[in-house]
């Protein structure tokens, strides 16, 4: 079948595929370049060689665009936050948790700026936008919130805090923002962190 016989539909699809790729490739290029912050998705467009329209039918914002280039390494870490609490099953839920901390902090280390743009969206809209979660809160969310769960259940303290809304603390902890003041200009290692968070949302005073 020649070009000019490729059905519509098929070459609308090859046609957004492509799309799809060039913004993806120009993005990473600037965001390698400048940051994702400084970057606009007008520069982004005209790196891709499209029009602002194409890009923002594809993409409403940055935010979007950086969970597409950042999906594939999430759903690893989630992977391997899965194989992680399966192998060991034996230990206690506060050191699996502790075992949850180590992976997420590494994984936010290496894809700070992809995060960062992530979570920019809900952090610079308006306070009913701020609501909005994305899937990378709420399924470690889930996965906490089952966590303290067990501790609660365990009954190592005997009046644990809502596991709800002590997930809810920790991950505001973990957010970009939290992270990147206590690195930057607290001056904390991620190991430090992982210390300091476990000792704070995690040990509880009898463990």
């Amino acid at each position: 079948m020649s070009k000019a016989e490729i059905p519509p539909s098929r070459a609308e699809r090859r046609d957004a595929a492509e799309n799809r790729q060039r913004i993806l490739n120009a993005a990473i290029r600037l965001f390698e370049q400048y940051g994702v912050e400084q970057v606009s998705m007008n520069q982004i467009a005209a790196e891709a060689q499209l029009g602002p329209g194409t890009l923002y039918r594809r993409y409403r914002n940055k935010s979007e665009l950086c969970q597409d280039l950042i999906k594939d390494h999430v759903d690893l870490l989630f992977e391997d936050m899965e194989a992680y609490l399966e192998q060991n099953q034996p230990e206690p839920p506060y050191l699996r948790l502790r075992g949850i901390l180590r992976l997420f902090l590494a994984f936010r280390e290496k894809k700070l700026q992809l995060l960062t743009g992530v979570e920019e969206s809900v952090t610079s809209g308006r306070p009913k936008d701020r609501r909005a979660r994305g899937p990378i809160y709420h399924e470690l969310h889930k996965l906490l919130v089952g966590l303290y769960d067990e501790m609660a259940a365990s009954g190592v303290d005997q009046s644990p805090p809502d596991s709800v809304f002590r997930a809810d603390m920790l991950l505001t902890a973990l957010s970009s923002d939290s992270y990147i003041f206590q690195r930057d200009i607290r001056g904390y290692s991620p190991d430090t962190m992982l210390e300091q968070l476990y000792r704070t949302f995690v040990l509880s005073k009898d463990e």
